[in-house]
């Protein structure tokens, strides 16, 4: 385990949270002085007695500047923008300011394997984890998929390797973070709100290399014309994936019938779970990632002929009653809607609908082509219907919830469709989360058996 010796002493964690806490539990434990400031909890939340008992001090309630007071460095949560009145005075102090993910550089010298991009980051992370433990890899998850990184590296065997999947906000955040292999699978125009624009975003997501040397590994997309130019000057190993081009000398790629890295054929892609172009790249990367870190081929065919999705991104729910049912109640925008529709080539009964933002659906029209009938709910229902008819759907219908449109969609299909859940819309209008939704459709389509 590292030595704690070159980091501050006096630490101000800004934001408590899953995040917040798990650093400033980790930061007391080595000796450190940590005040954490919190705008939202009480001193009655279970974090905040816990972290007290520990000899943590806490300002609560609001965000004074006076916390910055003798501190040396700033924890930030993730989502804490650079511009928040406490982040901004820290930097024009020229007070160090970083993200939890920071301090794995100081827990542990394990091997870390560290995933990033605008789409596929849980998905590949978790086939990248599962591939490595079918493999008999010792591997532990952790980062932006639910699991605070510090937490993990306190726990890590010398035998072990680390699969941290991260976001921009969290990589915007580091200074000395360096995985041992460093996987960038795409860049999208996002969070724009957040980074301000599309360079500071790429240069965010770039960070995830800038530590490396030559005795690391950079896995990247060789489609993606933005990654091509950004990793020209990486010290790291470059090993690139392709789901459209041949790489027998770079990394990973597949044609018409195998997946491949390097020369050698791994496995058929007719023996893939996964279906979707997006998610073909999602296996590339992950093919590439775990063939470094030591995984078998057996091990990898067993996890891609077994694993269907990450829940509710474009999971496969099963066959029922001929249907091939399909959960991606994550996709809330038209973007996610039409990657799920260019997944398949057989015909698609839609469910879809949501929260109303304001916007028009008319660039799902292009993706129609294999829709034969849509079930539309909620606010934006009926601008979903005139999509629809646009687009030339055979029939339309309307329902109240997801429940609801699971029975008409069965109805209005037949044995070897695909019934698919794809919203293009946020959930809030009906339900509390994406997840609730999603949770909803697979029941129901459960209690049509």
């Amino acid at each position: 385990m590292k030595t704690w010796k070159q980091f501050p002493e006096n630490v101000l964690v800004l934001g408590l949270a899953r995040s917040g806490a798990a650093a400033a539990a980790a930061l007391l434990e080595n000796g450190k002085k940590v005040t954490v400031n919190d705008a939202a909890a009480t001193y009655e939340d279970t974090a905040v007695k816990e972290l007290q008992k520990k000899g943590a001090h806490f300002v609560l309630g609001s965000h004074p500047l006076h916390v910055l007071e003798g501190k040396e460095v700033v924890v930030k949560n993730p989502g804490i923008r650079y511009d928040h009145p406490v982040v901004a005075e820290a930097l024009k102090r020229g007070i160090l300011v970083i993200t939890e993910v920071e301090l794995v550089s100081h827990l542990t010298e394990q091997p870390i394997i560290g995933i990033t991009g605008s789409n596929g980051k849980t998905t590949t992370t978790t086939l990248v984890t599962e591939m490595l433990k079918q493999s008999h890899c010792k591997v532990k998850l952790a980062g932006n998929i639910g699991i605070a990184a510090t937490e993990v590296a306190q726990t890590m065997q010398p035998d072990e390797k680390m699969v941290i999947e991260l976001s921009s906000f969290q990589l915007q955040g580091i200074a000395a973070f360096r995985p041992s292999t460093a996987v960038l699978l795409n860049i999208y125009e996002a969070h724009l709100d957040y980074h301000g624009d599309l360079e500071s975003y790429v240069n965010a997501k770039c960070q995830i290399f800038k530590n490396q040397d030559a005795d690391d590994y950079l896995v990247y997309n060789a489609d993606d014309p933005i990654l091509q130019e950004k990793v020209t000057d990486a010290k790291a190993k470059k090993i690139a994936f392709s789901a459209t081009k041949q790489l027998e000398q770079m990394g990973a790629w597949a044609d018409d019938t195998h997946i491949y890295f390097f020369e050698e054929a791994i496995m058929a892609l007719e023996d893939v779970v996964l279906v979707g172009q997006h998610n073909l790249e999602n296996i590339l990367a992950s093919v590439a990632a775990a063939k470094l870190n030591g995984a078998t081929n057996e091990g990898i065919q067993y996890v891609l002929k077994t694993f269907s999705g990450v829940k509710h991104r474009l999971e496969f729910v099963g066959r029922h009653k001929g249907r091939y049912v399909y959960n991606d109640s994550k996709a809330t925008n038209t973007l996610a809607t039409q990657k799920a529709l260019d997944s398949f080539k057989k015909e698609i009964i839609l469910l879809a609908g949501g929260l109303d933002r304001g916007n028009e659906f008319d660039e799902l029209i292009p993706h129609l082509q294999n829709v034969k009938a849509m079930v539309v709910f909620g606010e934006t229902a009926s601008k979903l219907e005139r999509i629809g008819k646009e687009a030339g759907v055979q029939a339309v219908a309307h329902a109240n919830g997801v429940d609801d449109a699971v029975e008409i969609g069965f109805s209005l299909s037949d044995e070897g469709d695909i019934l698919l859940l794809s919203p293009a819309c946020a959930s809030w209008d009906q339900y509390k989360t994406f997840e609730e939704r999603g949770d909803i459709f697979v029941q129901a389509v459960h209690t049509m058996d």
